[in-house]
């Protein structure tokens, strides 16, 4: 039986028998894809046998391991990713986890953004909206911005205002996708969507895309845009950052993009990373923006998504707290 494990089953038993820390550690290196594929067997999974347990163990560290290795279920699953990436995402992670699974719909995860695109414009804005719900918000944002232009806001605004779904309405989209993809149940609604995935996706797009599609919502419903702008975490926000955030951030952002990116930061967001800086450091880092001369408005805005993605890595080590766009409390 051993022997007919799966990779994620092998990979599930062995984070088992490291125990809860180590699992922990290698669960902050795995991708979410990963990490969800992992999870949901670990999961679902009560018991494995001692002789499973000496296979897996051969075949990674060739050891052997005494006794039957009991899973706690969820208990245990939602522990270890507590500690890799903090509760609130290990929540997240859980729920998408043991919620119900559509695999047409999750089979456009592995798509091409703009193979997607091309599937897809010619949809109703309010099917493109579930479509990219269910999306990863980079991915998403590659989709939008390859919509035709005005179609972008009545996207954008189903998206921020759906509701729970049925499970008959997504089976019969994500049927209708595995079909088209060539790639198949709960009785309880999903939740898909809603303003927070909307920020998610709009700050991945570049300030004129992002700006056209929130003035468009604002237009329809101005506390909407509103609600969104607030939960969106753009640069000029890492200002939010305290002393300690910010040279920690410091320690891991690309010496290329920094200078770039600060070109198009406010006068404050410069002069926080500034004076995080030595004196040294800091008269450098002028005389390199001074060199650089003008430069593109998309390469600025490239510069800067690449340091808030460091930003958001590290608050998923824990390693910086991020509050939102619209918080008020200063970040640890």
């Amino acid at each position: 039986m051993a022997t007919q494990l799966s990779g994620e089953q092998k990979a599930a038993i062995l984070l088992k028998a490291i125990g809860e820390d180590a699992a922990a550690s290698v669960m902050k290196n795995l991708d979410p894809k990963e990490i969800r594929r992992l999870g949901a067997f670990m999961n679902a999974t009560a018991n494995i046998t001692r002789e499973e347990e000496s296979i897996v163990i051969d075949e990674f560290e060739k050891a052997s391991a005494s006794g039957d290795v009991t899973f706690h279920g969820r208990d245990y699953i939602k522990t270890i990713l507590s500690k890799a990436l903090g509760p609130e995402k290990a929540n997240r992670m859980l729920e998408s986890m043991t919620s119900k699974v559509y695999p047409g719909l999750d089979a456009m995860k592995w798509v091409d953004a703009k193979a997607i695109s091309q599937m897809i414009k010619t949809e109703h804005p309010q099917t493109i909206s579930v479509i990219l719900a269910h999306m990863d918000p980079d991915q998403a944002g590659v989709v939008m911005v390859d919509l035709p232009e005005a179609l972008r806001a009545d996207v954008a605004l189903r998206l921020a205002t759906m509701e729970d779904l049925q499970p008959s309405v997504l089976e019969e989209l994500s049927d209708a996708l595995q079909s088209s993809l060539v790639a198949s149940a709960g009785t309880r609604a999903t939740s898909v969507g809603g303003a927070e995935a909307t920020a998610n996706i709009l700050t991945t797009l570049d300030k004129a895309t992002e700006g056209g599609i929130m003035s468009k919502i604002a237009e329809r419903d101005q506390l909407l845009a509103d609600t969104i702008r607030g939960l969106m975490f753009v640069f000029d926000d890492l200002i939010k950052l305290d002393d300690r955030g910010m040279q920690e951030l410091m320690k891991e952002v690309s010496k290329e993009d920094l200078p770039v990116a600060l070109r198009g930061a406010s006068p404050e967001t410069k002069e926080k990373f500034l004076k995080n800086m030595s004196s040294r450091a800091s008269e450098m880092l002028k005389d390199d923006m001074e060199a650089r001369g003008p430069m593109k408005v998309a390469d600025v805005e490239k510069a800067q998504q690449n340091i808030l993605k460091v930003c958001r890595k590290l608050e998923e080590e824990g390693r910086i707290v991020i509050a939102g766009a619209g918080g008020e409390e200063a970040l640890l």
